[in-house]
């Protein structure tokens, strides 16, 4: 690298959380002192609740390199979980922090500090040995938002916090952040929020706040309260090219799905089955748009709700049961928000032309599965782009799959075989094992078919299949 007021508090939802009671300060007005002990008295508070986590993770198999597909974002969590030991095959050890949000051991933490773990210890007390304590289970996780439940069972009532809201917390609060930072437990820290609503691509679906407050690998899954010693958010993640900025998830998201993954133990979004792009005026320019604001689709899941509502590739999603789409960010937001079995209606421009679609949300799943499918093809010849585009395209075929760890394909695709840099291909991001879907909305499915539809003068559109996306690539030939 981007206050549960009383003892008891029922969300919106019907999920209920009974609370034990942990010392909430007294709420200080604008222009107040802060009182010479505020800190002192949010550590005593606080600590009790808090808990450092432990996670043994031991390998299926030996891995000789990085897995080519794994989430890119995964490589920001590592700062707080440890770098993945690629090639080994011992247990591999990191750490994190939770803390109590129910009488009965239930945690609060991050889903990235539990997710691959086959063993999770939970320590309560300081002075225990570091991989010592309760034995956790995972009640439920989420990664899209990056938070799990756990639960230890300690056989007595334990301390807990209560949860604050972060609908109302401004810039320059004071905050205090907990955490087990490398593996010094019971840490806390202090700072101000630096900044609200922080968007970073897509690690997690909430906007983040953002703090000064310090916080280090192993501070993951730490609350952040406020000056009462009121939960305000979740420790995430760290910018590590700086000091002093932190992610913190805000803890009204937290609290929106916390029935859910209990009772489920995950959280079902909903999806339409479509793979999106922001485009740009001049993208726009170059497929004949009048307007660029909205989410572009570049691909539909063959069977999917998009697929079944006729939504096709190139049309350009500008609302959303009526409220504006400006990004695929947006478009994403509103249909993972809305519930699976609704209808919805998208208004999409199509060739120039407004129509409203109607859509039946489904249920998340993955849409790479259904974009990678069916047999090996021939082997085909490279061939140069032309216009001095500065790639080769060549058919695909076994060979081809081989080298650059390709999926099966539905059907025939043109394969991008080498790239130039500093030509048009290089610095548009084309990379070898692109697979182009179509070139200036014409589907291609040889290489010649790619050397053909390109064309001299204008701005070409190419839709390219990277790894496990969809992208359009724009290529000006002169």
């Amino acid at each position: 690298m981007k206050s549960i007021l009383a003892l008891i508090a029922t969300c919106a939802t019907g999920f209920t959380i009974a609370f034990a009671q942990a010392p909430t300060l007294p709420k200080l007005k604008d222009g107040d002192p802060l009182p010479a002990n505020l800190f002192v008295n949010l550590a005593k508070a606080v600590n009790p609740a808090v808990v450092n986590i432990y996670t043994t993770y031991l390998p299926k198999s030996r891995r000789i390199a990085p897995d080519p597909y794994r989430d890119p974002f995964f490589d920001l969590f590592e700062q707080f979980m440890g770098p993945g030991q690629f090639g080994q095959s011992v247990p591999q050890q990191s750490l994190g922090t939770g803390f109590i949000i129910r009488e009965d051991g239930l945690i609060v933490t991050n889903n990235h500090v539990v997710d691959r773990a086959d063993v999770i210890k939970v320590q309560i007390e300081e002075g225990g040995k570091k991989g010592q304590g309760f034995d956790a289970k995972v009640i439920g996780k989420d990664a899209k938002s990056d938070i799990a439940l756990i639960k230890i069972e300690a056989k007595r009532k334990l301390p807990y916090l209560k949860m604050g809201s972060s609908a109302d917390v401004q810039v320059g609060e004071w905050v205090a952040a907990f955490g087990n930072p490398y593996g010094y437990g019971h840490t806390m820290t202090k700072g101000i929020i630096s900044a609200i609503g922080r968007e970073i691509d897509e690690l997690n679906l909430f906007p983040f706040m953002q703090t000064d407050a310090s916080i280090n690998p192993g501070n993951s899954g730490g609350p952040l309260v406020n000056t009462q010693g009121l939960v305000i958010g979740v420790n995430a993640a760290i910018d590590q090219r700086a000091q002093g900025i932190g992610f913190v998830i805000p803890i009204d998201n937290v609290k929106s799905i916390l029935p859910q993954l209990e009772k489920e133990g995950t959280i079902k979004r909903g999806m339409i089955g479509v793979l999106l792009t922001d485009i740009d005026e001049e993208g726009a320019d170059a497929l004949d748009m009048k307007e660029s604001d909205g989410a572009m689709i570049t691909q539909v899941v063959p069977g999917s709700p998009a697929d079944k509502a006729g939504l096709q590739p190139y049309d350009l999603v500008t609302e959303f049961d009526g409220k504006k789409v400006t990004s695929t960010r947006d478009l994403m937001k509103q249909v993972a928000g809305t519930p699976v079995g609704n209808k919805a209606n998208l208004k999409v421009i199509r060739n120039g032309k407004s129509r409203t679609v109607a859509v039946t949300i489904g249920a998340t799943e993955s849409v790479n599965a259904a974009l990678q499918k069916g047999a090996p093809l021939k082997k085909g010849v490279g061939l140069p782009a032309p216009y001095n585009l500065g790639f080769v395209v060549g058919d695909y075929s076994p060979a081809v799959a081989r080298e650059f760890q390709l999926p099966a394909l539905r059907q025939p695709r043109p394969v991008i075989l080498q790239v130039q840099p500093d030509t048009e291909a290089g610095r548009s991001g084309l990379a070898p094992g692109d697979i182009i879907l179509d070139v200036n909305r014409a589907e291609v499915s040889k290489a010649k078919d790619v050397t053909t539809k390109l064309k001299r003068g204008t701005i070409n559109i190419m839709r390219v299949l990277k790894q496990d996306r969809v992208v359009l690539v724009s290529l000006r030939a002169k």
